[in-house]
């Protein structure tokens, strides 16, 4: 019975100490980061980090065709905000400029960490 106490006790440890590592998602240092990716077109992102999150994404340059670009430009950045991560949904039309934002602002958090 001891034993089994034991090993249930250290079981618990082992599943409250991964939980803790997983939890909380990325920490970055705040500051204004700049990040490039290509979707049609080179594509350029600002990304604002304040106490450790993604406070601000804003695509500063592209030269992405606007009626097809334009969704993805206005979505992606605020569902990064959102979601705290580029884990996020592509616009439908828009996936080659939604992967270029999320690869842009990936780019500029490499220097936030």
């Amino acid at each position: 019975m001891k034993k089994k106490m034991i090993t249930l006790t250290i079981v618990m440890v082992m599943v409250a100490s991964t939980l803790v590592a997983c939890g909380g998602g990325a920490k970055y240092n705040d500051g204004t980061y700049e990040g490039e990716a290509t979707g049609m077109q080179p594509l350029k992102v600002s990304v604002e980090v304040k106490d450790g999150k993604i406070a601000d994404v804003k695509v500063t340059e592209h030269d992405e065709t606007p009626e097809i670009s334009d969704p993805a430009i206005e979505q992606i950045p605020a569902a990064i905000v959102e979601k705290n991560s580029t884990d996020v949904d592509a616009v439908s039309g828009a996936t080659i400029t939604s992967t270029a934002i999320k690869d842009a602002v990936n780019n500029a958090l490499e220097s936030a960490k």
